[in-house]
């Protein structure tokens, strides 16, 4: 009896994660390196439970049916002054990054999660590949999964100086425990996904698990997120202070925006980004989600893209040809289409929601 191939999957985000249990699921061998020590902290983000999320952890048996979500039935539109400008029905699933983070975590034996290893370079020879780590160790499989991020260290090898581009806006993002909201806030916005439009800048909130997974009322959170225009007279860098956000929040935010804002203990901000690659694939080297394409996050798709890059992986690979490279093949024609297709909607989504224009 053959030994079954094995995978060696950098980065131990929901993207690596997400590719190790869809391998595994058809039997392949896999281990996970991450660079940080021990588990990743919470991003504290909501996520939308996208078919090709419950598609991927049905696919691995992790039962997303017993995930925790707060469902919201409708989304509303809030002016300046707080009035509600106008309701959709518009019903939707929300996780948190740390529930979903922790489930795929869980699917894996706890021996095939490596923390502390820092990818430094692969090479490659007789179709086995070879990574190499900054603590002087290496380890050697059928495939190397590159799935470290937007920053992704695999990706510079595979294609030296390709980098995400700044997009023009900034987006700042907070969660704050329901319970610290006043009453009559709780009360104008639960069940709602919650919007404000104005000009250069879009606000949004949604309910998402508290601690643990929580999602009885009074035990979730309300995360947030503020996208900001950069504009000719700012820099990005005074863009995402603490200051301008909270000053800014006084001018233009919505009386319920700016509860959210203020309550806050500890905002986070980045510069929103685009990109694309020319290729997935070399040799039995891939790039899988923002490795390899980062949308912008009104598409609210970068997970299910990484959901769907592992599950149509393990797929193609589970067909059982002699070799794998004609399923990897396969697969990079798939995905780099979906992939560029994603970028480029969400740049055009992004674009018209900033003001700015393309040309």
């Amino acid at each position: 009896m053959s030994a079954a191939p094995r995978a060696l999957v950098i980065g131990g985000s929901l993207g690596g994660l997400l590719a190790a249990n869809a391998l595994r699921a058809v039997g392949w061998e896999v281990e996970v390196f991450e660079r940080s020590v021990g588990e990743l902290s919470s991003h504290g983000g909501g996520i939308v439970l996208q078919p090709d999320v419950l598609a991927a952890l049905r696919f691995a048996q992790l039962d997303p049916e017993r995930l925790p979500g707060v469902q919201s039935g409708e989304r509303i539109y809030l002016d300046r002054g707080d009035r509600i400008l106008q309701r959709a029905h518009q019903p939707q699933t929300q996780t948190s990054w740390t529930v979903l983070y922790r489930t795929l975590r869980a699917g894996l034996p706890p021996q095939h999660l490596h923390a502390d290893r820092n990818f430094l370079r692969y090479e490659q020879a007789e179709q086995r590949v070879t990574a190499h780590f900054s603590d002087g160790t290496s380890e050697s499989g059928d495939l190397l999964v590159g799935a470290d991020g937007a920053r992704s260290a695999v990706r510079a090898q595979m294609l030296p100086g390709l980098a995400p581009r700044a997009a023009g806006y900034v987006a700042w993002q907070g969660m704050v425990p329901e319970a610290m909201l006043p009453p009559a806030t709780r009360d104008k916005l639960d069940g709602a996904s919650v919007f404000q439009q104005g000009d250069g800048h879009l606000l949004m909130a949604c309910l998402a698990p508290g601690e643990h997974g929580a999602v009885e009322p009074g035990k979730r959170c309300w995360n947030w997120t503020w996208y900001r225009r950069v504009g000719s007279d700012e820099t990005l860098d005074a863009m995402l202070t603490p200051k301008t956000l909270f000053e800014d929040a006084r001018q233009l935010a919505a009386p319920s925006f700016r509860v959210l804002i203020d309550t806050t203990e500890s905002p986070l901000a980045q510069a929103v980004v685009d990109l694309e690659v020319p290729k997935m694939l070399d040799g039995r080297v891939l790039l899988c989600g923002d490795a390899a394409f980062v949308p912008r996050p009104h598409t609210a798709g970068s997970t299910a893209k990484a959901a769907a890059d592992a599950l149509t992986l393990a797929m193609l690979l589970s067909q059982r040809q002699a070799s794998p490279d004609v399923g990897l093949a396969q697969w990079e024609q798939l995905r780099l289409t979906a992939g560029q297709g994603m970028v480029m909607a969400g740049a055009a989504i992004g674009d018209r929601i900033m003001g700015m224009s393309r040309y």
